[in-house]
């Protein structure tokens, strides 16, 4: 059941509080009339299934939903942490609207809701925000003259993937997913050994083979790989025995759970296949294209920006865009819902998401500023008409003065993805997947926003 808002959060019992407790600071104190607006939890309500509005058990209040991610995003907290810190301080009680007689809710619920709620619904609030400050009635109107755009590359929450390392990950998981499903199977289902432990043996001498620098490390490295791979193909054989035998089980009382126990485990065989087969055209010296990096998150992909101190990193790639007042050094923006796709996209790809939202809160920046990775020709045909369009390392018109003035301002941008990365928390995900990824990145960027027009407020 559907529950938005928690209704009354003062008690008697905060009429013995000092008067200072009662007043939130004044940064809260701006990001909370921003949210006491309905508007902002109208996606939620809109995105929420109709059948499990009027339902089922209810749910904790959006609004504290909401406000409990925003302190999250501030903070870089973990849900435990987020918990604990907001169960002690009356302040933030305060502002997530929780009274002193009710429990702050648990960490796996507010975990659980999120990933329910999905990017989706995020993104959507982030819009409603900036089409609320940016419209033609809003009062003390953001008036959006100027700007920029750059790209960066949000880690996934993922070691430092090696071929050798991917196959211990998927025998120890479909040796773990067949044992969880394997009563299902009934008493004579094919059995998945454990080989994880072999796989490790390998691992481990290779580790002490490169230590040691005795030249042999290249010839050792693929040798030993080519082995842990076919350790890795025998338990995908096993695998698809035990999936195939779930499937013909699959009548009567129960089919339905042993058709998702299938389903499930047919989504780790084809991870482990694609590690396999990786390891295969490795050893062949063939072309390994949309490389598997991660058997818990498929969608993280190697990403190479031509950074000295990280050449590759393993993520997804985001389009950040932000809306500023002025050109003016230290100018603070809104920023749009990032752009993404999964892979390595280049600068120019990301253009018709961010030229869509552009034309949605129907915005006109005066002047755009941007990297030089983007092209003129997809600059004009995705992104609104401007009065005048500055792309570092091209010919540019206007004076040389004004163009180093856009010069400026578009480094700005790398500032902005840094503070974002700092303290927002965009430098790695800790969600999986590409969704989790965006929803991650979605909140982060709701947070910042709040930030940005409660100092403005200010």
């Amino acid at each position: 059941m559907l529950v938005l808002s928690g209704g009354q959060a003062e008690t008697l019992f905060d009429l013995a509080l000092p008067v200072e407790v009662m007043d939130l600071p004044a940064d809260l104190a701006g990001i909370d009339r921003l949210l006491d607006d309905p508007a902002v939890l109208a996606p939620i309500e809109a995105a929420w299934t109709v059948t499990a509005r009027d339902f089922g058990r209810p749910t904790i209040p959006m609004e504290r939903l909401v406000r409990l991610m925003v302190i999250k995003a501030r903070s870089g907290w973990g849900y435990e942490t987020l918990v604990r810190e907001v169960s002690d301080s009356l302040h933030l009680r305060r502002f997530c609207r929780i009274a002193l007689t009710e429990r702050v809710p648990d960490e796996s619920t507010v975990r659980k809701l999120v990933r329910r709620l999905g990017p989706d619904v995020i993104e959507e609030i982030v819009m409603v925000l900036i089409g609320s400050v940016t419209g033609q009635g809003a009062p003390a109107r953001f008036q959006v003259r100027a700007a920029r755009i750059d790209s960066t590359v949000v880690e996934s929450d993922v070691r430092y993937p090696t071929d050798i390392e991917l196959c211990e990950d998927a025998t120890k998981i479909l040796a773990r997913e067949a044992k969880r499903v394997r009563g299902l199977a009934g008493d004579r289902a094919p059995r998945v050994r454990d080989r994880s432990r072999s796989v490790t043996q390998r691992v481990r001498k290779l580790n002490r083979t490169l230590a040691a620098r005795t030249g042999q490390g290249k010839e050792t490295a693929v040798r030993l790989t080519g082995e842990a791979g076919q350790l890795a193909a025998v338990t995908v054989g096993e695998a698809r025995r035990l999936a195939t035998r779930l499937r013909e089980r699959a009548r009567g009382r129960g089919a339905q759970r042993k058709l998702t126990a299938a389903d499930r485990l047919e989504v780790f065989i084809e991870r482990a296949a694609k590690v396999c087969d990786q390891v295969d055209r490795r050893i062949t010296g063939k072309k390994i294209t949309d490389r598997l990096v991660s058997m818990s998150d498929p969608d993280a992909r190697p990403i190479r920006k031509g950074k000295l101190r990280q050449p590759t990193e393993f993520g997804t790639v985001f389009q950040i865009a932000e809306l500023c007042e002025n050109t003016r050094r230290g100018a603070r923006g809104l920023i749009l819902p990032a752009s993404t796709k999964i892979g390595s996209p280049n600068e120019s790809d990301l253009l018709p998401q961010t030229g869509a939202k552009l034309d949605r809160l129907s915005l006109r920046p005066r002047e755009l500023a941007l990297d030089g990775g983007f092209q003129s020709g997809p600059v004009n045909r995705h992104l609104p008409k401007t009065q005048r369009t500055f792309i570092a390392g091209h010919k540019n018109a206007g004076s040389r003065r004004t163009n180093r003035r856009l010069a400026k301002f578009r480094v700005g941008c790398e500032g902005r993805i840094s503070h974002l990365k700092r303290r927002y928390g965009l430098r790695r995900s800790r969600l999986k997947g590409h969704d989790g990824a965006r929803t991650w990145a979605g909140w982060a960027v709701l947070a910042y926003n709040l930030d940005t027009l409660a100092i403005r407020a200010a």
